[in-house]
């Protein structure tokens, strides 16, 4: 424990900053995937055909290794931050593209039915009806989607992808040096102590944009 706090007592600047990058990764990853997969799951909740057939898809990505999936993305976009963000993106669709295909269709035909009785258009009633009542199975994706992404963006560093997952990987390459293990547990803690933090903000923001009669 004392080398473990002499090393981040030496190199507080620099696990800030690391931990700023990973924090905003994955943040900015989640934000892209659930503008994606909500759209997706808009597009084709209505056509099983097609709701299948995204879920299938999502479902395939999420079986690829993430080694597997950073190797393949590096022909396309190079090293660094851009094939990070890509792999935790196509990641995180698959709970975000699945909960809302099951949330829209679970939705009962008589609200529906009443908006548009009221006046509304089929937009109106998707954005102020249907949306705000599948929101709390959103947020519930998008809190699996952050854990996972979390560690999917350490095995990044194989990339040179941003975050605590190069203190990971340099502390493991120097096994046998005084500074290897306070280096990887260090990165290790880092992520665990940021998923439950970041876990816990959207929790509180589920409470604070959810009515009480949906919660």
């Amino acid at each position: 424990m004392r080398a473990l706090w002499e090393y981040v007592t030496a190199h507080y600047a620099q696990l800030v900053f690391d931990s700023y990058q990973h924090l905003s990764a994955v943040v900015q990853s989640v934000l892209i995937a659930t503008i994606v997969g909500v759209v997706v799951g808009v597009l084709t909740y209505r056509n099983p055909l097609a709701a299948n057939l995204a879920t299938a898809t999502s479902s395939v990505i999420l079986t690829v290794p993430a080694f597997a999936l950073l190797g393949l993305l590096i022909p396309l976009f190079g090293l660094g931050v851009v094939p990070s963000i890509a792999a935790l993106v196509l990641y995180s669709l698959l709970p975000i593209v699945r909960n809302t295909i099951v949330g829209l269709n679970a939705v009962d035909p008589a609200l529906t039915d009443a908006a548009r009785g009221i006046g509304m258009s089929r937009l109106d009633t998707l954005a102020r009806v249907e949306l705000r009542l599948v929101w709390p199975s959103i947020l519930s994706a998008m809190r699996i989607s952050t854990q996972m992404s979390m560690g999917v963006l350490a095995i990044a560093a194989y990339v040179k992808g941003p975050g605590l997952g190069n203190l990971i990987f340099t502390g493991l390459a120097r096994v046998g040096s005084p500074t290897a293990v306070p280096m990887a547990l260090t990165g290790t803690l880092l992520i665990v102590v940021l998923a439950l933090a970041l876990d816990a903000i959207l929790v509180l923001v589920g409470r604070l944009t959810t009515s009480k009669g949906i919660r």
